[in-house]
């Protein structure tokens, strides 16, 4: 006999779709709960905050507890939920790689 497949009982929380529908750190696409613990530690706490921020120089003031920067892909997260949030469409935080690596060369 067949066992069903198991399934998972921790539903994934379903991400907002507009910046407007946003609701919570964690309505928007890329941010979870430990990026989500990172802004609100910089004083960011809703989507709003997120619309106005500077994804570089919230990354800069981002520390590990030993002082040094977190890995570079934090800001690439950071520059996707500000985009989202100023009007950009949902996309992989991967996708703004490229744009992390223009703006760090400067």
């Amino acid at each position: 006999m067949n066992k069903p497949a198991a399934t998972s009982t921790r539903k994934r929380n379903a991400k907002a779709q507009t910046a407007s529908a946003a609701r919570q750190l964690e309505d928007i696409p890329n941010i979870g709960p430990s990026i989500a613990a990172d802004l609100r530690g910089l004083g960011l706490h809703t989507p709003g905050d997120v619309r106005g921020m500077d994804p570089v120089a919230a990354c800069k003031r981002l520390r590990t507890p030993a002082g040094k920067l977190h890995d570079p892909c934090v800001l690439d997260v950071f520059l996707s939920a500000s985009d989202f949030m100023n009007g950009g469409s949902a996309q992989p935080w991967w996708n703004f790689t490229a744009q992390r690596k223009r703006l760090l060369s400067c």
